[in-house]
């Protein structure tokens, strides 16, 4: 089990954009991160001097940097709360799924690691949040599933909505306009060649059409799921 550590809400914020960029790119370079932060390369810079001191990450010159195994366990921490809560807040509140990002990014915060075990319990140890990103249990571990976006299907595929690559308020209220959410079955009926665009159809419903970018961003199950053991 990870320690309750406690980190500023700045160490946390860049530790959660760390883990992320890293699972996209490898190694994680300065303006990269500045860039996911919204903030200047200087400031991240700096914070990162104070993330090495701590040792929680790793640095190799002229290729960048990433977060070693105390590193990436504390921000694995972060994400578990972060995806806890907007669970609780979907499933138990009733907030739209569009709603939610910004609340859990303040409440990914309490440092109470006592809360955060009760919360997942009183919740059913959900294994996936509203978005159908995967929540890391008490111990860490990642569940990992294997997705690939609608776009990559062949004609006369049905299959079931699993997750969402883009969580923007604007792609959520599109896939909610369309009746789609989490759990959809859909069956791709047409493609069009011109912009890459999909028909497709939602039991009960006419067919509707999604955008190459909107197809791109919707995300079904490729396989089981498996669990990440590191």
């Amino acid at each position: 089990m990870a320690p309750n550590i406690k980190y500023s809400v700045s160490k946390e914020d860049h530790l959660k954009a760390i883990f992320h960029l890293q699972q996209e790119q490898g190694m994680v370079t300065t303006n990269a991160l500045a860039a996911a932060l919204q903030t200047r390369p200087a400031s991240v810079t700096d914070m990162l001097k104070k993330l090495k001191e701590q040792k929680l990450l790793n640095y190799e010159r002229y290729k960048g940097f990433k977060l070693n195994n105390e590193g990436r366990k504390a921000a694995v921490q972060i994400i578990r709360k972060h995806r806890l809560w907007e669970y609780f807040l979907v499933k138990k509140l009733q907030f739209g799924w569009d709603e939610v990002h910004e609340i859990a990014e303040e409440l990914e915060h309490v440092g109470s690691r006592k809360l955060i075990d009760r919360l997942d319990a009183f919740l059913g140890f959900p294994e996936a949040d509203p978005h159908g990103d995967p929540i890391p249990d008490s111990q860490g571990r990642l569940p990992v599933r294997r997705q690939v976006s609608l776009s990559q299907l062949p004609l006369g595929k049905t299959v079931q909505v699993s997750g969402v690559a883009s969580q923007t308020p604007e792609m959520l209220e599109v896939l909610q306009y369309n009746h789609i959410q989490l759990g959809t079955r859909l069956e791709i009926r047409k493609k069009f060649p011109f912009d890459d665009s999909l028909e497709v159809k939602v039991r009960n419903r006419p067919p509707v059409t999604l955008s190459a970018q909107v197809a791109k961003n919707v995300l079904v199950n490729d396989d089981e799921p498996q669990t990440e053991r590191r």
